[in-house]
């Protein structure tokens, strides 16, 4: 047993790969046991994440080295090179991956009523776990060319997923979009690790990191992974594909895909602190990364007030979101250069950012799957032709509300808490930017009262008679997520303390990220 949990890195990865294998022999036996066997495997991750981060943030920084000098891939010329890939898991990578499997578990056990009706369920179960595989990859590989494979892998799983319902044309175009969009991205990626390989000789983001000497070469590599990873999480103006993909997917998909596009989120983190850090223009490239945010922001929750369809107008929402976080996170990258800066503000800017990220993960999730239980109830999804749902669907209507509060930063739940740390620590950077999050704020809260007063509230509609609460299994996964969004909000200090501040020191320590790496012989 200790010797399984030594390998505990990789088997966040392994699990769910494994798993995928394995679901198609699973439903062969009984198509009840892969849903069983999806909940069995999110719940294996997770376990082994839980410990993950127990040891980072007991024991410091994992790391786990895939090959070595004896495993060497042969070449043509009769050569042959060594084949080592470096897992690297920092507090922030743990966070990630923490996060991630938070909602993903609630998203498997709420599956498996909502998805009981399709015919595909054992595809849906081996693209859900995949999907899991490659968030996982991202958040822990040190290497930057795997990133874009596992980078690759969440694309063309998703990519099926938002396709997932075949009767509908608008769902293949959202995925013809998504995958065109995506595919330029991962290119644009691939092209900016090439050009750092044909300079520095290495892909470990550590190893780049510690021979940098900032040229023409790696500017345009740093702009061109950049570009992507923002595209990939869905930041204006590179969105195009995000409304229109979590529109159309299955709700427990999307509320999955939030967590998946957090994860490119979190690769342009650590290209932007870890492999570049200092030497690039930190207060440019700062500023360029608060604009990206504040445009985010507010062009998202334009137009979400909008939308009459529940899931768009949530999926502008997420690029709204998205914005708090490149906000606070860009003020601490503007004065990093400035230790008093950092000191008095611009580390909690970036708590704010990152603690704004698992508490997204949380409602954001939570809302994408109550409307889902809106549409498994009414085979409905327009505000224009719904109403009156609290009448009989009383949990669902408390879990709208309890995420709808959360999205718009209302205490004591937990969107308030990581807002209003940004709210502070931007204030003294720029008050114009604390006021303009404030403002989006308020926006949101009318877009999702909005959607309260159209969906739930009102007579009950004649179309609506028999519409019943949903199963017990879709009630759970929405509870789990309503429980950490109101626990997160009521002990704010503890998850900043033990979770948040951990993550972010990772993040600024780009000295130990390297020597980490150059002490394992890099």
């Amino acid at each position: 047993m200790s010797e399984l949990l030594n390998q505990s890195v990789i088997l966040a990865i392994a699990i769910p790969l494994v798993g995928a294998f394995l679901a198609p022999v699973i439903n062969a036996i009984g198509k009840k046991l892969t849903k069983i066997w999806l909940v069995v495997v999110f719940s294996a991750t997770m376990g082994v994440v839980v410990y993950n981060l127990y040891k980072v943030l007991t024991l410091g920084t994992q790391i786990y080295v895939v090959g070595g000098e004896n495993v060497t891939l042969p070449l043509l010329s009769g050569m042959a090179v060594p084949i080592r890939i470096i897992m690297h898991l920092d507090a922030l990578s743990a966070f990630m991956a923490f996060s991630g499997t938070l909602v993903a578990l609630s998203v498997a056990v709420y599956s498996a009523a909502f998805m009981n009706k399709s015919t595909a369920g054992d595809k849906y179960d081996t693209l859900l776990m995949l999907l899991l595989a490659a968030m996982m990859g991202m958040v822990m590989t040190g290497d930057a060319f795997n990133f874009f494979v596992f980078l690759e892998i969440a694309g063309i799983a998703t990519a099926v997923l938002v396709a997932f319902w075949r009767n509908r044309a608008e769902a293949f175009e959202a995925s013809f979009k998504y995958t065109v969009v995506g595919s330029i991205g991962a290119l644009m990626f691939l092209i900016g690790v090439a050009f750092l390989y044909s300079k520095y000789g290495v892909l470990d983001m550590g190893a780049i990191a510690g021979r940098m000497d900032i040229s023409v070469v790696d500017k345009i590599a740093l702009g061109l992974m950049a570009v992507s990873l923002a595209m990939k999480a869905g930041a204006v103006p590179m969105h195009m594909a995000t409304p229109d993909a979590y529109q159309q997917a299955p709700a427990s998909i999307t509320a999955f895909l939030v967590c998946v596009s957090q994860a490119s989120l979190y690769g342009l983190f650590r290209v932007l602190f870890t492999v570049f850090g200092l030497s690039m223009n930190v207060e440019t490239v700062g500023w360029l990364i608060i604009v990206l945010g504040v445009l985010s922001m507010f062009i998202g929750v334009t137009m979400a007030l909008k939308q009459h369809d529940i899931k768009r107008l949530m999926a502008y929402h997420s690029v709204s979101q998205t914005g708090y976080m490149l906000m606070g996170v860009g003020v601490g990258l503007a004065v990093l250069r400035m230790p008093e800066a950092f000191e008095a503000f611009g580390f909690g800017a970036m708590q704010g950012g990152i603690f704004h990220i698992i508490n997204n993960a949380l409602y954001k999730g939570l809302l994408f799957l109550t409307a889902g239980a809106v549409f498994y109830a009414t085979g409905k999804d327009d505000l224009d032709e719904m109403g009156g749902l609290a009448h009989s669907m009383k949990y669902t209507t408390i879990f709208y509300i309890i995420g709808a509060a959360a999205i718009a930063g209302i205490p004591p739940f937990n969107g308030f808490a990581s807002k209003l740390i940004i709210y502070q620590s931007v204030f003294a950077f720029n008050p114009l930017l604390a006021i303009i999050a404030m403002v989006v704020s308020i926006m949101t809260l009318a877009s999702f009262i909005k959607v309260f007063q159209g969906a739930f509230l009102g007579p009950k509609l004649a179309a609506f008679e028999k519409a019943k609460e949903v199963p017990t299994s879709m009630l759970i996964g929405m509870g789990v997520l309503a429980v950490m969004i109101v626990v997160f909000g009521l002990f704010p200090n503890l998850v900043v303390d033990n979770l948040v501040s951990p993550a972010v020191q990772a993040l600024v320590d780009r000295a130990g990220y390297i020597g980490v790496i150059v002490g394992g012989g890099m």
